[in-house]
């Protein structure tokens, strides 16, 4: 990803704090030359031998497969994103495009019957524990589970580079930082208002 020196994210704790709220992502392989890609929600996990990405995919889908003959795959994550008019600027200028981006790529591997279990359990605690009616590995029939773990195969993805952009405006001056903030959070867009707190978050004013 092309990422100029003013917009690189170096620091891994804001990425893993991203990769956590953002983490439906979009995976990237390549089959018989020509890429394809999978949306999917991941899970980041910490092990002795590093960092890992994991999932899940249905069983026919073919992109599974491409893990055997695949070195790297790309894991790519989208936050908020918002057009910025030139008209919010005190000095004449061309509009353009706020965003935040992570590509993550690593090597590929299956989960094994168990580990996938863990995963997938691990998945419903994050995203089922605060509610009222909580569906839980451990609230679902065995019955279930065994039909629907036959119609998924698992993965996890060693990390071996990430690369994360923050195109914030961070170029633009005090005055043109403030006021781009106030006309995003003035839009329709839930997208450019979520944009504008970010924006307020990365800059005290």
């Amino acid at each position: 990803m092309y990422i100029p020196k003013q917009f690189k994210v170096t620091d891994f704790d804001e990425v893993r704090e991203f990769l956590q709220q953002h983490a439906f992502g979009t995976l990237v392989t390549t089959r018989k030359g020509r890429p394809i890609a999978t949306h999917l929600p991941f899970q980041f996990a910490k092990e002795q031998e590093g960092d890992y990405l994991t999932g899940h995919m249905a069983y026919g889908n073919p992109q599974w497969r491409t893990f055997e003959t695949t070195e790297e795959v790309l894991a790519m994550f989208q936050g908020p994103h918002a057009y910025i008019s030139s008209s919010w600027y005190e000095q004449e200028n061309v509009p353009t495009w706020n965003y935040q981006s992570v590509h993550v790529y690593g090597t590929p591997q299956l989960l094994s019957g168990q580990e996938l279990q863990q995963d997938l359990a691990a998945l419903l605690d994050q995203y089922e524990k605060h509610r009222k009616h909580a569906v839980l590995w451990e609230t679902l029939s065995p019955e279930l589970l065994e039909k629907e773990l036959k119609g998924i195969v698992g993965f996890k993805i060693r990390i071996t580079e990430i690369q994360a952009a923050n195109k914030l405006s961070q170029n633009r001056s005090e005055a043109d930082y403030r006021n781009i903030v106030q006309n995003l959070q003035a839009e329709e867009s839930a997208a450019s208002v979520e944009m504008a707190h970010v924006m307020k978050k990365k800059r005290v004013y």
